[in-house]
């Protein structure tokens, strides 16, 4: 019993320590072909938005607001699937309720 208590203590320090390491790491996405890039950490911290001149030029708001929600949400679920992949290795596999 004490074993298996030990397990899951080094378990749970490779999970915290995983999750801080990887929620410090960048990935981006884009919209519109590139018109819209951001760029943000595995734990979902934005970074980085770039838009193109032309987009602004355009004088299309609504668009421009459309590129930016659909970019950051592409941004953001990679970030979280990246995390949930390195948790998947330590876990092998197994879902843990209220780990992501």
């Amino acid at each position: 019993m004490n074993e298996l208590i030990r397990q899951a203590q080094i378990m749970q320090k490779k999970m915290l320590r995983t999750q801080e390491e990887v929620g410090k790491r960048v990935v981006e996405a884009s919209a519109g072909g590139g018109m819209v890039q951001v760029a943000a950490t595995c734990a979902g911290e934005l970074q980085k938005i770039t838009i193109d001149p032309s987009v602004l030029a355009s004088g299309d708001a609504e668009m421009l607001q459309d590129l930016i929600i659909s970019a950051v949400n592409e941004v953001l679920k990679k970030g979280k699937a990246e995390l949930q992949t390195e948790m998947a290795k330590i876990t092998g596999g197994m879902r843990i309720p209220g780990l992501l």
